[in-house]
């Protein structure tokens, strides 16, 4: 239910009715505006009720009629034109899974649309990938687009990093900013423990915010009429509308949820609130709509900010703000600590992406300045949305490529109109689903966002979330074995246990160094590197909130002469994003095996690169596995790993040509790099 206020900001929401509300209401409702704008109502969906009615017996031998399936088909895409969604879904899966229509490009697309649209993704993500399966060559980049968020939606990480690629090379885009989410990149000193609230209802629950010190407002489509005779269509839900809840206890608990104002909610949607320091204020998000809703000029009703006074005990009508518009959307209000800036999200031309965050000044009488885009810092090709504004920092949601899901919470330092790039907040405030309308109180220990991940109560749900101090951290030093004395400038890698590259660090003068803000109980390879000392590895078990000590003595490597009169080792390359030894170049190691087969005093050290495709961090994981996966195969093929002096990856910080991050290549340029290189040497 994210759609509701997201889409058309969007129009290709995530799928949640939340986001749909924040950027459209297209054809929703059985409004007489609707009928005026030549919008045509299927018959009824009393039909789908019916279908949902039948026992099994009867609607297998409904199914099997002939021509059924074409009407179901035919009765399906109408739905879909009209944007109701949730009966759309129910049709087509029913004339996927029961009936012998052929699985076609058109139908398998529109299947998982319309999960996708109504946040059902592991129902999405049968239908893409069959469509994928089936027609790869011939999707377009939307329905890939959408296969890829699925992927993400559903766990399955790699596959959509690799398809997120192939997506930024048809267009001809770079790579570069394809950053590697893990642990290290959440740069809070907390541990966050969440709880859903039990005031989430069925529907959707969204966009808390403060109000009154002790109360939380927040957007919710729950019912709370005796009879409900108008949902919003796209995801059968009735519309959304504001809601008071009061704080209970220090757990972030709400209770006593009622209705926030009858001047403030409609008939129509209202969500995604802010308001003014002295609470006499309130600006939030609503369909722009007079007696009827209104549509711009592609016939779609836009999302406006709306702004009401609290005046002799009740709120006053609300009035939309000058920078509204009748044919894009505005949205989603976030006011700075101090009163004097708005922030919002808006699809209005000239922006980086689908959706954009802005600012605009308040004077003291209440009016505006022309807005301003915040910029490429915080501003992507993707969806910006839900700003949230403390001191010296932005809090926004995005679903920027290699998230943990959907959308992710970001955080960004700085003040005003100048902010920095924006760090994901990490898990558990992320998952991989839809994460978004964070709020954190002043002491920046506790708060609330929505999500709509899995184990909720409904579509969205509300969570509250509070800090714990996070004591976890490795504590080492290095020294010389032989001397005992301390080793400065030694590189310590630490990777998780599953061998995946996470920081890096540099011991000083003492020899010492720290990793911190770890996981509890959790094991680490610390991996030490320097010049003329023989590499060390180490295993470590953190404990709960202590700091856990290590020490490494490294040894003198041995002097070693590079042999190449006995055989120059040819290098082996490797497709892109894969560390996999292919039959041809199997057959290059089988020739340096049988050089170290037949000359005992030679061992071999092995470095790995990648292109500069992608991440740092993840290209330093990559050539790592290439350096692991080469040693494998010689140790397989009969040489002692004692022979095998190191093996290491190197990333992209050894390129053989000038293919650095955002410089044109041919294929076959940056194949070059993707190579692991030998060393033969020998006392």
């Amino acid at each position: 239910m994210k759609k509701l206020i997201l889409l058309i900001f969007l129009l290709c929401a995530l799928g949640t009715f939340s986001q749909e509300l924040a950027f459209s209401e297209y054809g929703g409702t059985s409004s007489t505006s609707e009928k005026e704008n030549l919008i045509k109502e299927p018959e009824t969906t009393d039909f789908v009720k019916h279908l949902d009615g039948l026992n099994d017996k009867k609607l297998d031998r409904y199914l099997r009629k002939r021509g059924t399936s074409e009407k179901l088909i035919d009765k399906g895409n109408e739905y879909f034109d009209l944007m109701w969604y949730a009966e759309a879904a129910r049709i087509f899966d029913l004339v996927l899974e029961k009936t012998a229509a052929k699985h076609t490009q058109h139908l398998l697309s529109r299947a998982g649309d319309s999960h996708y649209y109504t946040g059902n993704l592991e129902k999405a993500y049968h239908w893409y990938h069959e469509l994928h399966q089936l027609y790869k060559e011939e999707m377009e980049e939307d329905a890939l687009f959408k296969y890829k968020e699925t992927l993400k939606g559903t766990g399955k990480y790699q596959r959509a990093a690799t398809l997120t690629k192939i997506l930024r090379q048809k267009r001809n885009e770079p790579l570069n900013e394809l950053d590697k989410v893990d642990p290290s990149t959440w740069e809070a000193t907390y541990d966050v423990s969440i709880k859903n609230l039990k005031i989430n209802s069925p529907y959707s629950d969204f966009s808390p915010m403060f109000h009154n010190g002790s109360d939380i407002v927040y957007a919710s489509a729950k019912d709370t009429l005796f009879l409900t005779t108008r949902r919003y269509r796209w995801t059968n839900q009735p519309f959304l509308d504001l809601y008071l809840a009061q704080q209970k206890g220090g757990d972030g608990e709400l209770s006593a949820p009622k209705k926030f104002s009858r001047k403030i909610n409609t008939k129509y949607h209202e969500a995604s609130m802010a308001f003014s320091p002295d609470q006499k204020t309130i600006y939030f998000t609503r369909n722009n709509y007079g007696k009827h809703l209104k549509r711009g000029e592609n016939g779609i009703n836009h999302l406006k900010i709306y702004r009401s006074e609290f005046k002799d005990g009740e709120w006053t009508k609300a009035e939309e703000l000058p920078f509204n518009s009748e044919n894009y959307s505005t949205g989603h209000p976030a006011i700075s600590p101090d009163g004097k800036k708005m922030y919002f999200v808006s699809d209005r031309p000239g922006g980086f992406g689908e959706t954009d965050i802005y600012v605009v000044d308040i004077d003291a009488n209440g009016a505006f300045s022309e807005p301003k885009n915040l910029g490429k810092t915080i501003n992507t090709e993707a969806k910006e949305m839900f700003p949230y504004a403390v001191e010296n920092a932005l809090y926004f949601s995005s679903n920027r490529p290699m998230g943990f899901g959907g959308l992710d919470v970001y955080k960004s330092d700085g003040t005003n109109e100048t902010f920095g790039v924006g760090v994901n907040l990490g898990e558990p405030i992320n998952s991989n689903r839809d994460d978004f309308s964070y709020i954190i109180d002043a002491s920046g220990e506790q708060g609330y966002f929505a999500s709509n991940r899995k184990g909720g109560k409904g579509d969205d749900d509300i969570y509250s979330f509070k800090s714990i101090p996070n004591f976890n951290a490795i504590v080492g030093s290095v020294a010389s074995e032989s001397s005992g004395i301390p080793l400065e400038e030694t590189n310590i890698s630490l990777y998780d246990k599953d061998g995946i590259f996470l920081s890096k660090s540099v011991s000083d003068t003492t020899g010492r160094y720290v990793f911190k803000n770890l996981n509890p109980s959790t094991g680490y390879t610390l991996v030490a590197t320097k010049n003329g000392f023989m590499d060390d590895s180490i295993s470590v078990k953190t404990k709960e909130n202590e700091n856990v000590p290590v020490t490494q003595f490294l040894r003198k490597g041995v002097k070693e002469k590079p042999i190449t009169e006995v055989y120059e080792p040819s290098n082996v390359y490797f497709a892109f994003d894969s560390y996999e030894i292919t039959p041809k170049y199997a057959q290059e190691l089988d020739k340096l095996v049988t050089v170290l087969k037949e000359n005992k005093i030679l061992s071999l050290k092995i470095e790995s690169h990648t292109d500069a495709i992608g991440s740092e961090s993840y290209n330093k994981y990559l050539s790592d596995k290439r350096a692991k996966s080469t040693r494998d195969y010689i140790v397989s093929q009969g040489i002692d790993v004692s022979r095998i002096l190191s093996a290491v990856g190197y990333g992209e910080d050894r390129l053989l040509n000038n293919c650095s991050n955002g410089t044109p290549c041919a294929a076959d340029q940056h194949r070059l790099n993707r190579r692991s290189e030998f060393i033969l040497v020998a006392e």
